[in-house]
């Protein structure tokens, strides 16, 4: 089965869908938030896309947009098939898709958590990783860490008794390639190296001459 044809045949019918062929087992969809359901039922019920690998979210932060990308995998077609779709950044709502593909549960509450997308119908919206968070969420792009850290943790500096005395006794410094004694069977390795170097020379200038 030609796995492109077949599925802008099964798409064809859905509105304001576009369809990228980038190359060989990978496929981007792009389409309007409220066909994005549709789009995964058919790509789920008749393109055998059974396995949602992630659901991802970038932050258009310029454009007010959040955008939302689901990445399913076909084992039948081996074929990763890409769908993108944008919703409001200041909403930030979506529907979500955990009656169609289980894992989404996972997905969806890390993307609230990172990102504060809140997705209706998703069975835990809730803290997941910072449970003793209270800022707005680490990954939009006008969260500041500076500042963060500048006002959540307290600066001390680090000079404990055992690496002043390193340094004392010269620790940290470098020592030049040139200024390191070889000995014994380095020292032999070495001499060897330099040896069957010369003899190479030696016999590119026999063969030239």
């Amino acid at each position: 089965m030609n796995k492109h044809k077949s599925i802008d045949e099964i798409l064809k019918k859905v509105n304001d869908v576009k369809i990228l062929h980038k190359r060989e087992r990978r496929i981007r969809v792009d389409v309007a938030a409220d066909s994005l359901t549709t789009v995964l039922e058919l790509l789920k019920g008749q393109a055998s896309f059974v396995h949602l690998s992630a659901i991802s979210c970038v932050d258009w932060i310029d454009d007010g947009e959040f955008e939302l990308v689901y990445h399913v995998w076909s084992y039948e077609e081996n074929c990763l098939v890409s769908v993108h779709t944008r919703i409001d950044r200041e909403k930030a709502k979506f529907v979500s898709v955990y009656d169609l593909y289980k894992p989404a549960d996972f997905f969806e509450r890390d993307i609230y958590e990172m990102y504060g997308v809140f997705f209706i119908g998703s069975p835990r919206m809730e803290k997941f990783i910072l449970t003793e968070w209270h800022g707005i969420p680490p990954m939009l792009k006008d969260f500041d860490s500076e500042s963060y850290v500048q006002n959540t943790f307290n600066w001390t500096e680090y000079n404990p008794d055992w690496l002043q005395e390193l340094e004392q006794q010269g620790g940290g410094i470098a020592i030049k390639p040139e200024e390191i004694r070889l000995s014994g069977e380095l020292h032999n390795m070495s001499t060897h190296r330099e040896r069957d170097k010369k003899k190479k020379q030696d016999n590119v200038k026999g063969w030239k001459s």
